[in-house]
């Protein structure tokens, strides 16, 4: 949901470690532009809220990620270096809005279904460059009672598997330093710049919090795994694959406390 943009801000879908002879090769088959293939993937999404108190809730939108919110629309310390705001518009809608240095990444404007087993986000994602993000998820209620005094309630267990991408999602690959890569996500929000050698490198942009690492390891000629984490703490692992004509890419996205992984597909453009 509103942290939705941690996968768009970090998920930078390529790996490899200790490059072979044939690293030249291993190297190009990632360079260039990748195009998600909306259809083909499945992004799965889940948050856990919970009342904390008068106007007061625990959003945990993955792991033991929790940020408790007062939800008077004013801007709150969130995760990683951010701030987060939640206004009640009436009982069955919010607006989230998450910011880093002031500036809005992330805008969700949620609606709960009169019966309160239904939630449905239009996500919006702010990149450096000025592009957005849009995105329409529809969530069903998996735990929590639905209502609480005749009247819907936000708090319960969420989760989607249903979205609508509206705009264009890339990723950029470059050569780097001979045997490396440097990743470019969408927007350029996070830049990161690797050598394969299982190390923990920092990444960089404008929303790379601080303690933001990427290490990983080959597992095959064309599958690779890649860990990232902030501080120590693993934000997600994933397992990359290119396709024998290296023109798809699969990213399959575990993360922690979560079941479902993500499955993210790219086109080469």
């Amino acid at each position: 949901m509103i942290l939705r943009r941690l996968q768009l801000l970090f998920v930078v879908p390529l790996m490899a470690a200790a490059l072979p002879a044939t690293a030249a090769d291993s190297v190009s088959a990632f360079v260039g532009m990748w195009k998600l293939d909306p259809g083909h993937s499945q992004l799965i999404d889940q948050m856990k809220v919970e009342a904390a108190g008068a106007n007061r809730y625990s959003f945990n939108f993955s792991g033991d990620n929790v940020e408790t919110i007062v939800t008077d629309g004013t801007d709150q310390p969130g995760l990683y270096g951010t701030t987060m705001s939640v206004t009640v518009r009436d009982g069955r809608h919010w607006k989230g809005v998450r910011k880093k240095d002031g500036h809005i990444q992330l805008v969700g404007l949620w609606e709960l279904s009169p019966d309160g087993r239904t939630l449905t986000d239009d996500f919006t994602g702010y990149h450096d460059n000025g592009s957005t993000t849009k995105l329409h998820y529809i969530y069903q209620r998996i735990a929590g009672a639905a209502m609480v005094g005749g009247k819907p309630t936000f708090a319960g267990t969420w989760e989607s598997t249903t979205e609508d991408v509206h705009s264009k999602v890339e990723v950029e690959v470059r050569a780097f330093e001979g045997d490396g890569l440097t990743f470019v996500n969408a927007g350029g929000q996070v830049v990161q710049s690797l050598h394969f050698d299982g190390k923990d490198y920092p990444g960089s942009g404008g929303s790379a919090p601080a303690g933001y690492v990427s290490s990983g390891r080959r597992i095959s000629e064309r599958a690779v795994e890649r860990v990232d984490k902030v501080n120590g703490k693993v934000l997600y692992t994933q397992q990359i694959e290119v396709s024998p004509d290296g023109r798809v890419l699969t990213v399959t996205v575990h993360v922690p406390g979560r079941e479902k992984p993500d499955v993210m597909v790219f086109d080469r453009e």
